[in-house]
């Protein structure tokens, strides 16, 4: 895990679970004073490990009721296709997550969207005419069992 020592680890599992600590709290939790953490964390986040701090919200509570993998296969692999197709799917508020894979697919999308004919109209009116596409194959979530946003740390 490049520099990080057992304190640097300590307080990135604190903040996963909780973001909007204090600092004052933090150096409590994981046994520093204020100073010291308060540098620390500014490492971190100057470093790059800590990439910013959200609010997780509640996909139905805020109309995105549905969600959907849907794999990608491009029958055009130039790097302009490649790029044209990463640079649409980034302007797209519907994909909330885009993976280029090993596979039978070459992306999977995570898409939110409101209900099925939300889903619907951003795949036939959006995605089908993204550049280079050869197929999709849509997976519908039908229960979220597990959704973590933390990265498991060792250490």
């Amino acid at each position: 895990m490049g520099d990080l020592d057992a304190m640097d680890v300590k307080m990135l599992r604190v903040l996963q679970r909780d973001g909007r600590i204090s600092t004052t709290d933090l150096a409590a939790e994981i046994g520093l004073s204020p100073t010291p953490c308060a540098r620390r964390l500014k490492r971190l986040e100057d470093e790059g490990y800590i990439r910013g701090y959200h609010a997780r919200l509640d996909p139905k509570k805020v109309g995105c009721g549905l969600q959907a993998f849907v794999q990608v296969r491009l029958g055009d692999h130039t790097e302009t296709v490649v790029a044209e197709f990463q640079a649409a799917l980034l302007r797209r508020p519907e994909v909330v997550a885009c993976y280029a894979v090993t596979g039978s697919s070459d992306f999977l999308i995570h898409v939110m969207t409101a209900d099925l004919d939300s889903l619907s109209d951003f795949t036939t009116r959006a995605l089908l005419r993204l550049p280079g596409i050869r197929d999709t194959q849509s997976s519908i979530v039908l229960s979220v069992v597990k959704a973590e946003s933390a990265v498991p740390l060792s250490g």
